[in-house]
């Protein structure tokens, strides 16, 4: 699978991809990611990429021909392209699984104000937020669509890791049950004696039952 990130600052992106899950799936050859300086398709030597919003008000917008020619650069045009926006529909573990089928994603960051409206007219698929808060561009929303995306491309997370039972994960959506390794007492607290049993089937019921109770502390809105 590769990720291409339409983005101004792609320093950004390759740091951040080298560590960890994303950087074992990109060695492993299983990831690949693909960013696109937005800069190198500047409408003049000075490198600008943006202007100042017609009609008047505070900050700049992205224009559209840098980024529809950093597009067209990519050549995959039947892939869907998401904008990172704080207008768009939240991240969710689902969308997250659909994504993770496509062999080819694209991702675009937009800076300032944002983007002109007619790149997003133009060739995004759809607008995807992170969360109900604004951030200062959209490469931190990116890595964070990547991360959770790329961990459920077969092979990446390896044999002996499995996100079925994880938070959100299932035809029920329940949080994860807790978990814990040695010691077996810390600061007085034990690990509950279920899990010292080996008895398989109480272990299962257990984390099943814990799953539900955290599910109804932390999170009653994910039973209705």
């Amino acid at each position: 699978m590769t990720f291409h990130i339409l983005t101004l600052f792609p320093e950004m992106i390759t740091q951040a991809t080298s560590h960890s899950i994303l950087g074992r799936g990109i060695r492993g050859g299983l990831i690949q990611v693909n960013p696109i300086n937005i800069r190198d398709f500047a409408i003049n030597k000075h490198g600008q990429v943006d202007d100042a919003p017609y009609g008047g008000g505070a900050g700049m917008v992205m224009m559209a021909p840098p980024i529809y020619d950093a597009y067209r650069h990519i050549g995959h045009n039947d892939a869907p392209v998401i904008y990172l926006s704080p207008q768009g529909k939240v991240l969710t573990q689902d969308k997250a699984q659909e994504l993770s089928t496509h062999k080819n994603l694209i991702l675009l960051c937009g800076h300032y104000e944002g983007v002109d409206e007619r790149i997003i007219e133009e060739i995004v698929t759809e607008e995807i937020s992170i969360g109900d808060y604004v951030l200062t561009g959209g490469e931190p929303a990116a890595l964070v669509l990547m991360d959770a995306v790329s961990r459920l491309v077969p092979g990446v997370l390896g044999k002996a890791e499995s996100f079925q039972d994880e938070s959100f994960s299932g035809d029920t959506p329940l949080l994860e049950y807790p978990h814990y390794t040695r010691p077996p007492e810390f600061m007085g607290r034990t690990v509950p004696e279920v899990l010292l049993s080996g008895h398989h089937s109480n272990i299962e019921a257990w984390r099943r039952q814990e799953a539900v109770r955290r599910t109804q502390t932390k999170r009653p809105d994910l039973l209705k």
